[in-house]
C-alpha cells in the first residue's frame, strides 16, 4: 500500500487549512479508502492524548533493543503521548486511530519566545532549549520517517501545512510546508480567506514566491469564507488562471456553525446557534490558554451562549465562569490579577455563582502553586478551593475514565455520572493540610486527586479535560443531546463535495 498524498496549504494562518483537511479526511474515507492525516509541525496549546499503540509489523522496524531517533525502545514505537487537537479530530474524521506519527512535532508556546517541544508525543527538553532553525535539521529525519510510515500504511494521506509556504525568512528551515510536500510528491491545494480581502493577491503572491518545482505541485486554488454572489468574482478567477496556469477549483461560502472546533479554540457570537439564551458561560481567555477546543460541544447546546472574558466588565451577567487550561499557570494567574479578574471571579463565587476550573484552572483556584523544579513558577492562588498544587518534573499524559462522587449544590446533577477524558499536566494537587486541620476541607469528588469541590458546592476543579465532550455530562447538566462528531464530519464532507468543481477531489488521488 502506497498512499496518494493531498496537501492543504494556506496563504496565511487562519485561511481554513485545518477545516478543509478535516473535511477531506472524511470525504476520502467515505469512498472506502484508508486515510490518515499528517502535519509535520503544529504550534498550538490545544493537544490531545493518543496511544499507546502496538508497532506496525513491517521489516522497517529496527532490530530488537534498538532505539529510535527520539528515544525509547522499539516496542513503544507508538507511545502514549500528545498531538495537536486538529490532527486528533482529522484522524477521527478519517476513521483512523490517532497516533503520534500524525503530528510528529508539536510546539506548545509557554512565553512569547519559548515553547515546549513535543517530539513523537513526548516532551523533549533538549529540543526545547535548541534554537529553532537548528531544531528543524535535527528533527527532519524523525518527521520524514513518520510521514513515510503513514504513506506505506494508507491509501490516502491528507497533509496540512502551517501559516504560509512562501515566507522567505523562514523557508530555508521550514519542514511543514513545501519540504514535506515535495517529500511526499503531494497534490496541493492553496486556500485563502477571501473574507479578509486581498484574496487574489495572496494567492498570486504565494504562488509567485514558490520555486518552479514547488509550483508544479499546486493543483488548485480555493477561496474560503465567501459571502455574497459568487458570479461577482468574475473575471478574477480566470485572470488568476491566465497568470499562473492554476484554476480556482472551489469557492466555499462562509459557514459559521459547522460544529468543528476551531484549531485555536476561537469562537464568537457569530458561531453560536440562534435562539433564546438560558445559560451564559464565560471562559476566561488568558494569554497562555490551552485546550479550548473541548468547549465546542457547549456551543452546540440549545440555549447556551459561550463567550470570551478578558475584563471584569465582560464577566457581568455570566451564569458560569470557567477557568480553562493554561500552558503557563503562574503567568496566566498573574495576568488574571493585572486585569482585576481575580476579584471579579471571587465576587462571582461569593454570590453563589458557578465556577469551574479545568487543569491549570483548577490549580489557580487553590491556595498556592509550589514549584520546586522550576517548571512553571510559584504563586499564591485565588483561594477558592482549599488545595495546594506542587509542580512535578514528570508530566502526566494519559486517558482517564472516572465517575463523579456525590456532588453538592450547582453541580449536583453530575453526581454518579461517568466521564471519559484525558490528562495533560505537571502539577499534582492535594488538600491544604493546615486548612483541613482547621475544618476547611476540600471534597474529593473523583478518585486519585482528579477533582475537588468547595463546601458550598458552587466551585469545582478537575484535571480531566473533555468533560463536555461526554454526552452523559451534557445530558445531566442540560438535558440535551448535541450533534455527534461523526455527523459534523459528514457535514463537512458533504459541503466540500457540493462546492468543489466536479471531478477535482477525485483527480487529486488518481
Amino acid at each position: 500500500m502506497t498512499a496518494k498524498c493531498v496537501m492543504v496549504l494556506g496563504t496565511t494562518s487562519g485561511a481554513g487549512k485545518s477545516w478543509l483537511t478535516t473535511a477531506l479526511c472524511r470525504y476520502y474515507a467515505r469512498q472506502g479508502l484508508k486515510v490518515a492525516p499528517f502535519k509535520a509541525q503544529n504550534m498550538s496549546n490545544n493537544a490531545r492524548v493518543v496511544g499507546p499503540h502496538a508497532p506496525p509489523l513491517r521489516g522497517s522496524l529496527p532490530p530488537e533493543g534498538a532505539n529510535f531517533p527520539w528515544g525509547g525502545p522499539a516496542e513503544n514505537w507508538f507511545p502514549q503521548g500528545e498531538i495537536g487537537s486538529a490532527q486528533y479530530f482529522q484522524a477521527l474524521a478519517a476513521h483512523a486511530v490517532p497516533d503520534v506519527r500524525m503530528n510528529p512535532l508539536l510546539l506548545k508556546p509557554e512565553k512569547d519566545t519559548q515553547s515546549q517541544v513535543v517530539l513523537m508525543g513526548q516532551v523533549n527538553a533538549e529540543l526545547s532549549r535548541m534554537e529553532w532553525r537548528g531544531r528543524s535539521a535535527s528533527v527532519w529525519p524523525v518527521v520524514s520517517r513518520a510521514l513515510d510510515e503513514l504513506i506505506a500504511d494508507n491509501d490516502v494521506v491528507v497533509m496540512e501545512g502551517a501559516g504560509s509556504p512562501a515566507e522567505i525568512n523562514l523557508k530555508a528551515s521550514d519542514i511543514v510546508n513545501m519540504r514535506a510536500a515535495q517529500h511526499a510528491n503531494a497534490a496541493c491545494l492553496l486556500v485563502t480567506d477571501i473574507d479578509r480581502g486581498g484574496a487574489f493577491a495572496h494567492l498570486y503572491g504565494t504562488w509567485a514566491m514558490l520555486d518552479e518545482a514547488e509550483r508544479r505541485l499546486i493543483k488548485g486554488f480555493v477561496l474560503n469564507k465567501f459571502r455574497g454572489d459568487a458570479t461577482l468574482l468574475a473575471p478574477g478567477p480566470q485572470m488568476l488562471q491566465d497568470m499562473t496556469g492554476i484554476a480556482t477549483v472551489a469557492t466555499l461560502p462562509m459557514w459559521w456553525q459547522h460544529g468543528l472546533p476551531e484549531e485555536d479554540g476561537v469562537f464568537d457570537d457569530r458561531s453560536v446557534a440562534s435562539g433564546a439564551v438560558s445559560t451564559t458561560v464565560a471562559v476566561i481567555a488568558y494569554p497562555r490558554i490551552s485546550n479550548l477546543d473541548e468547549f465546542q460541544p457547549l456551543k452546540n447546546v440549545p440555549g447556551v451562549r459561550l463567550k470570551w472574558v478578558r475584563s471584569p466588565a465582560e464577566l457581568m451577567g455570566a451564569d458560569w465562569v470557567i477557568l480553562p487550561g493554561s500552558k503557563h499557570t503562574s503567568g496566566d494567574l498573574a495576568w488574571l490579577r493585572q486585569q482585576g479578574l481575580d476579584q471579579a471571579v471571587a465576587a462571582h463565587a461569593g454570590r453563589g455563582g458557578a465556577v469551574l476550573g479545568i487543569c491549570g484552572g483548577l490549580q489557580m483556584l487553590g491556595e498556592a502553586l509550589i514549584d520546586p523544579h522550576g517548571i512553571d513558577g510559584n504563586a499564591p492562588g485565588l483561594g477558592l478551593l482549599p488545595v495546594v498544587t506542587v509542580f512535578d518534573e514528570t508530566k502526566t499524559v494519559r486517558h482517564r475514565q472516572a465517575a463523579f462522587a456525590p456532588l453538592r449544590g450547582l453541580w449536583a446533577a453530575m453526581s454518579g455520572v461517568g466521564v471519559q477524558g484525558y490528562e495533560i499536566h505537571h502539577g499534582q494537587t492535594a488538600p491544604h493540610s493546615a486548612m483541613a486541620a482547621a475544618g476547611d476541607l476540600a471534597h474529593a469528588v473523583m478518585p486519585e486527586g482528579l477533582a475537588w469541590q468547595n463546601h458550598a458546592g458552587n466551585v469545582l476543579g478537575l484535571y480531566l479535560h473533555g468533560m463536555f465532550e461526554d454526552p452523559r455530562v451534557l445530558k445531566a447538566l442540560f438535558g440535551a443531546a448535541v450533534p455527534t462528531l461523526d455527523s459534523v464530519f459528514d457535514g463537512l464532507a458533504d459541503y466540500i463535495g457540493e462546492h468543489f468543481a466536479p471531478g477535482v477531489l477525485q483527480s487529486l488521488v488518481e
